[in-house]
C-alpha cells in the first residue's frame, strides 16, 4: 500500500487513477469501527490506524454513499478487497474516463441492508 504524508497528498488516486488531484485520506476500517469487537480481535491498533487509501474527493464521497462503515470494516477493509468489489470497479473505469476537475453531481444510495433470517 502506497502511503503518502498529508503534506504529499496529490497524486493518483489509489481506486479511479486519475492522477494531480488532491488526495483524501480514506480509513480502509472506519475509525468508527475501532472500538468494535471484530475489529480489535481482527486488528492490531497499529494496523487499524494505518490501513488507509489515498483517493480522490468523488472516489471517497462515493465509497461513503454506497457502503456503510460496517461494511467497510468487515469486508472491504483492505485495497484490493475495495478495488475487486463490482460496483467500485464499474464507478472507478467511468471516473477514469473523466479530465481530473471532472465532479459527479449525483452519487448512488447506500444499498439497503438485507437481514439474514
Amino acid at each position: 500500500m502506497t502511503t503518502l504524508n498529508a503534506s504529499d497528498a496529490t497524486g493518483r488516486c489509489q481506486i479511479c487513477e486519475r492522477s494531480g488531484l488532491p488526495l483524501t485520506r480514506h480509513h480502509l476500517i472506519p475509525r468508527s469501527q475501532h472500538q468494535k469487537r471484530y475489529a480489535r480481535a481482527s486488528f492490531s491498533r497499529e494496523e487499524l490506524l494505518t490501513r488507509i487509501a489515498w483517493v480522490c474527493a468523488p472516489c471517497h464521497k462515493y465509497l461513503h454513499s454506497v457502503f456503510d462503515e460496517r461494511e467497510l470494516g468487515r469486508t472491504l477493509n483492505s485495497l484490493d478487497r475495495l478495488r475487486a468489489h463490482p460496483e467500485v470497479q464499474r464507478f472507478a473505469v467511468w471516473l477514469g474516463a473523466k479530465p481530473p476537475g471532472f465532479l459527479p453531481r449525483v452519487y448512488t444510495m447506500k444499498r439497503p441492508r438485507i437481514e439474514k433470517g
